[in-house]
């Protein structure tokens, strides 16, 4: 009986230590449970809306590129593209795979995918293709339950309407590379372009504008279920040109195939009306990715597509340059517009002998008739007697041997020689021989097409400092041609030698002597002057003549002479200057000069379509060039200028 008193004494111990403990493990388990619901609820509460609510960066839309009328040169589209957010997504390997069997994913499309998840932000996706069409949308969605963080995004894209015609202009945008990326998320944001070449790079950060911000609400699998909240950005701001479109696609499609390139300027407010370099390259390629065999090509490409010839290109001015040392010899005095030199064809300097194009020689010739007929031995005298450093001073007065800021990326300065040049450069002093062939504008000059444009225009314009500019005020925009544009201060040249460079500018493609005469403009109001130039690449050797070489047209394309061709219009009111090189093109009036005509009757007519004010001569008043009477039209002379 006692023994059954003890046992029953110590169950009851133990029950009570079982139900005591039990009392304690309750009273844990409710205690951790109003710490975890009352006193913690709201940071759990957080966790929880964190898990479900995405905050998306939204990119803002870029601003539009518009020529001088407002007409669209570069523009948005929708892009419905695929994105893939990390966060979200189980297993980025395998979702990758599930992907790739709905759309091409390359390895290297994979790779990239994966190296822009890890340099991301952890809310920021990344781009696995862009430019999906419908078909691609439909298989995506149906397959989303095994897609997780795998969403399609609607949003837009670069698109150039005009593409090759209008590509050195405006440039390109692409995808920001790991060296662009600045810490601002913008640059960070699945498919986000920047500008990378032509007015695209440089006014890149206007027309950028400012990013937005949206609340999603996402499903398990990181799919968004509905927008909570959105803040728009800002988009970027429109960039109004001084280009006139249509004539713009008029000049790069006329050189059929030709490499080179062409500047039209209005000579008064310096509004560059027309900028193209060919062969060029599609714009719209580059917003989607090249490939590698695309960027093979144009990279290898002899005739340089990517590079604007325009602004970067520089070349031997060649007789172009002409004009620039008939006024340095007049404003010197080394010579009078009378002056007659002989041209027998050839032209001797202590043991060296320079020869003219014309190898019977031109006979007597006079200021007018030198530049007009284009005699390099009239120039290699005038240029002796001018001397090198006077020829340098007055090249630079007319825009040579400095950028413009003309506003586009690569503008190269070309080049001036001077005694003070080659010392420093090369460190031996300079020789007359070179003082005579700089006259002829050969030797170590250099210069862009950009810049024989702008020599042109200040020659046409009365001797004022015209300089060029590729966009203009948007309210000039809007009023199309009426905007006056700057002033421009005298370069101080003498009236009477302006004139005479003029008229015989005049003559060169006017009268049956000049060496562009077979390319005159026949109806007088739109008749234009101008000056040919064939530049020398190299010569034909002995060894070549005996295989049966005999003419320029017969070497290797590389091996050509370039073509050149400065011009004005109208003679009798100038408003526009074009210049036109075409490399290894050959003769100057040949291929040039047709090709500059035809850019500057679609000039004159582009304005007579689209009347406006024409703006005053920046002196007050309008150019008009007075020619000497008697001076009619005729036979034609072959261009060797």
């Amino acid at each position: 009986m006692h023994r059954d008193s003890e046992r029953h004494k110590l169950f009851s111990r133990r029950a009570a230590i079982v139900t005591g403990g039990k009392a304690v493990l309750l009273s844990a388990l409710v205690a951790r449970m109003y710490y975890l619901q009352v006193v913690e609820a709201s940071r759990y509460r957080t966790l929880a809306e964190e898990n479900r609510i995405n905050l998306r960066l939204l990119p803002p839309l870029r601003g539009r590129i518009v020529d001088r009328f407002g007409v669209p040169m570069a523009d948005n589209q929708q892009n419905y593209r695929v994105l893939l957010n990390a966060e979200d997504a189980r297993d980025v390997e395998a979702t990758l795979a599930v992907l790739g069997s709905i759309i091409p994913i390359s390895p290297g499309e994979k790779r990239r995918i994966l190296r822009e998840l890890r340099r991301n932000r952890r809310f920021i996706p990344a781009t696995v293709r862009e430019n999906l069409n419908w078909g691609e949308v439909a298989r995506i969605e149906v397959n989303a339950p095994d897609l997780p963080g795998v969403n399609i995004d609607v949003g837009q894209s670069r698109y150039y309407p005009y593409g090759t015609d209008t590509a050195h202009v405006l440039g390109y945008v692409a995808a920001v590379s790991p060296g662009e990326v600045t810490g601002d998320p913008l640059l960070e944001l699945p498919g986000f372009r920047i500008g990378k070449a032509g007015i695209e790079k440089v006014h890149d950060l206007q027309l950028r504008g400012t990013g937005g911000s949206s609340q999603v609400e996402v499903n398990a699998f990181g799919h968004i279920i509905r927008e909570l909240t959105r803040q728009d950005g800002q988009a970027g701001a429109e960039v109004a040109l001084t280009i006139d479109l249509e004539l713009q696609k008029f000049a790069s499609r006329r050189f059929k195939g030709e490499s080179g390139a062409a500047v039209v300027m209005d000579i008064h407010n310096g509004d560059v009306l027309a900028l193209t370099s060919t062969p060029g390259f599609d714009p719209n390629d580059f917003n989607k990715g090249l490939t590698i065999e695309q960027w093979r090509v144009l990279r290898t490409n002899p005739r340089a597509p990517l590079i604007n010839k325009a602004v970067s290109g520089q070349f031997s001015p060649g007789s172009t340059f002409k004009m620039v040392v008939l006024l340095a010899a007049l404003e010197k005095g080394a010579i009078t517009p009378a002056n007659r030199f002989l041209c027998t064809g050839e032209f001797k300097f202590g043991d060296s002998t320079f020869h003219c194009w014309k190898k019977d020689g031109h006979g007597w010739m006079d200021a007018f008739n030198g530049l007009m007929q284009s005699c390099d031995v009239y120039f290699y005298e005038v240029a002796l007697r001018t001397g090198i450093e006077r020829i340098a001073a007055m090249a630079r007065r007319l825009g040579f041997g400095s950028t413009l800021g003309v506003g586009l990326p690569g503008e190269q300065p070309g080049l001036v020689p001077s005694r003070e040049w080659k010392r420093k450069t090369m460190n031996t002093p300079w020789h007359q021989g070179e003082t005579v062939i700089t006259g002829i504008g050969q030797g170590y000059l250099l210069a862009t097409p950009l810049q024989l444009a702008v020599m042109t225009a200040r020659l046409a314009n009365g001797g004022f400092e015209v300089t060029p500019r590729m966009t203009r005020p948007r309210f000039a925009a809007e009023a199309g041609e009426t905007d006056p544009g700057p002033q421009f201060e005298s370069l101080g040249l003498v009236p009477q030698h302006l004139q005479l460079v003029r008229l015989a500018m005049e003559g060169v493609v006017n009268n049956p002597k000049g060496t562009a005469f077979k390319e005159r403009i026949r109806k007088r109001v739109m008749a234009m002057g101008g000056k040919t130039a064939t530049v020398q690449v190299r010569r034909i050797t002995k060894a070549e003549r005996e295989q049966g070489i005999k003419e320029n047209k017969d070497l290797p394309w590389k091996d050509r002479d370039h073509a050149m061709f400065v011009a004005f219009a109208p003679i009798d009111a100038p408003r526009y200057a074009a210049a036109v090189v075409v490399e290894h093109g050959g003769g100057g009036s040949l291929v040039a000069a047709p090709i500059a005509r035809d850019i500057l009757i679609k000039a004159q007519q582009r304005r007579s379509a689209r009347p406006g004010i024409l703006p005053k001569a920046p002196g007050g008043g309008r150019q008009q060039v007075m020619r000497p009477r008697g001076n009619k039209p005729g036979a034609r002379s072959r261009d060797e200028g």
